[in-house]
């Protein structure tokens, strides 16, 4: 078999495997907060916010690990243009989206605070192991205040908007559960990681852009999966919040550990890239501050940032 045939299923079985996973992490995360009384904002901006960041963590520090640092950046700042252009664009588009205005100032400036930190730590191309632990420590205080904020206001979530397999199980279940899911996380990121840096290196295409694009959209497909069921379902706070969290995580979290285990040296000029994340947030930001919804108009304008930045990456615009 050809070895670039060998890649691709590589990458679709790595894709197969995070999203299921992450699917199965997700529900039995939810499952396990429900049971222990926790907040909806905690669920939202923390549990799904950790469950759906799970695959980008695992490329990330797999993609460090194994000498490619732009895989791991890339696939980060990619992850998250993808989920406020793509996944919300096209979740607003489905179903336009409304968030309450005591939220969306809880939720904002953690997020603020996390895309103005990585533009000053990432502008010299270099994340050094301290800057990946001020990451991390940043990340346990913000999980700090969202605990002390949680109010017990539990949220009530119908079985279908969760995957049914094992639901009603004690929690030593749903706990295993999520380990399961979790290790699926890890072994469709190595295939994903193996695959997409092979393919980059054959046919010359930048690893940069194969973690941009290919393996972005492929870890981001848990955030389309779960803010699309929650929308349907009536729940478009979740749906915001699940990506705030998880941008913040993506940055923070994973960033954060994948800088700390293994110092990211980037030979890329990545600082379009992150301008662009910056500016797609303050865009994001704006849009819902005028009035704390995103109609199928401001859909669709997110939706055209993120193809926009994929053609211009393509084409060398920037």
């Amino acid at each position: 078999m050809e070895s670039w045939i060998l890649d691709i299923i590589k990458i679709i079985a790595g894709l197969t495997a995070l999203y299921y996973g992450g699917e199965l992490l997700v529900a039995a995360s939810v499952r396990i907060a429900r049971s222990l009384k926790l907040s909806s904002f905690v669920i939202g901006a923390t549990v799904i916010g950790f469950g759906t960041s799970s695959p980008e963590l695992s490329v990330s520090v797999l993609a460090a690990l194994e000498g490619a640092p732009e895989l791991a950046m890339g696939n980060v700042i990619g992850s998250n243009i993808a989920n406020m252009g793509l996944v919300l664009g096209i979740t607003a588009l489905v179903v336009p989206l409304t968030i309450r205005r005591s939220l969306f100032r809880i939720e904002s400036p953690p997020l603020i605070i996390a895309s103005l930190l990585v533009l000053f730590l990432a502008w010299d191309n270099i994340l050094q192991r301290w800057e990946g632990m001020l990451m991390v420590f940043l990340l346990a205080c913000h999980l700090f205040i969202s605990l002390r904020k949680a109010n017990g206001d539990e949220i009530e979530i119908e079985e279908d908007e969760e995957v049914s397999l094992f639901a009603g199980r004690t929690l030593p279940w749903q706990a295993a559960l999520a380990l399961v899911g979790l290790s699926m996380l890890v072994t469709g990121a190595h295939y994903l990681v193996e695959g997409g840096v092979s393919i980059a290196r054959s046919f010359g295409i930048s690893e940069w852009f194969i973690g941009i694009s290919i393996i972005a959209v492929g870890t981001s497909l848990p955030e389309i999966s779960s803010s699309l069921i929650a929308a349907k379902r009536g729940h478009g706070e979740m749906a915001i919040g699940n990506i705030f969290g998880s941008n913040i995580f993506n940055i923070l979290m994973v960033l954060g550990a994948t800088a700390t285990i293994a110092p990211l040296n980037i030979k890329e000029n990545i600082h379009a890239d992150i301008l662009y994340a910056t500016g797609i947030t303050a865009l994001l930001l704006l849009f819902l501050y005028r009035q704390m919804n995103l109609n199928k108009f401001e859909g669709g304008v997110l939706l055209s940032t993120y193809f926009f930045y994929i053609i211009a990456k393509g084409t060398g615009l920037f």
